[in-house]
């Protein structure tokens, strides 16, 4: 079953860390979050294949937008 990763909080798009298609552990950086001057990394909690990359560097996520999914 896929599992989708969204965001926690309004934040920056700063950086894109893992591909469509790439394989993931647990754990490991999806995608790097700016808020505040802070980095935030989102990490994937399941292990398996990004299928789906929904967003891209400078967009900005909303508290509860899909970010990727795996699976």
């Amino acid at each position: 079953m896929a599992e989708e990763v969204r965001a926690e909080m309004v934040a920056n798009v700063w950086k894109i860390v893992a591909a469509e298609g790439d394989e993931v552990e647990d754990g490991d950086t999806l995608v790097i979050l700016e808020s505040m001057k802070m980095e935030i990394p989102v990490l994937a909690e399941v292990s398996g294949q990004v299928s789906r990359l929904a967003v891209a560097e400078g967009d900005v996520v909303q508290e509860g937008d899909l970010i990727a999914v795996i699976g």
